[in-house]
C-alpha cells in the first residue's frame, strides 16, 4: 500500500526533490538591496526631479528614516503615481505622497472614462466588431 501511495505521489507531483542535504529550493532571492541614508535618498530623489518634467510642479519633500513625504499640487494625475514610484527607485523604504490632484485634471480624467466606456461599449454591441 505504501508503495502505490509512493507511485501516485511522485506522478502527481507531490513530493519535492529530495536531495543529500535536504529538499531542494528553486527559489532565487535578490540579495538585499544596501539601506541608504536619508541625505543619499534626498539627493537622489532631488537628482531625478531635477531630470524630470515634473520639476516644473514645484513639489516639495522631506525624508525621514527613509520615508519621503512628498507634498504640492498637480495638474496631471499620472504625475501623482509617477513622484511614489521616483521616491522608491531613489531609495526610500516608504512613500507619503500627499500630493493633491486639481480639480480640471480630476474631470478630464473623468471625461475620458466615460468616453472610453461609451467607445467599448459600442464595439461590444456589434456582432461584427465594427462601430457605427
Amino acid at each position: 500500500m505504501r508503495f502505490i501511495a509512493i507511485i501516485l505521489g511522485l506522478s502527481f507531483g507531490l513530493f519535492a526533490e529530495v536531495t543529500p542535504h535536504g529538499p531542494q529550493s528553486h527559489k532565487r532571492t535578490a540579495p538585499p538591496a544596501p539601506k541608504l541614508t536619508d541625505a543619499q535618498i534626498d539627493q537622489a530623489l532631488k537628482a531625478k526631479l531635477a531630470k524630470s518634467k515634473m520639476a516644473r510642479n514645484g513639489f516639495t519633500f522631506k525624508v525621514s528614516n527613509g520615508a519621503a513625504t512628498i507634498e504640492g499640487k498637480a495638474s496631471v494625475i499620472q504625475h501623482k503615481g509617477a513622484m511614489t514610484r521616483m521616491a522608491k527607485t531613489a531609495g526610500a523604504t516608504r512613500v507619503v505622497n500627499n500630493i493633491q490632484i486639481s480639480e480640471e485634471a480630476k474631470a478630464k480624467a473623468k471625461a475620458k472614462l466615460a468616453s472610453g466606456r461609451r467607445r467599448a461599449q459600442i464595439k461590444r454591441g456589434d456582432p461584427r466588431g465594427q462601430t457605427r
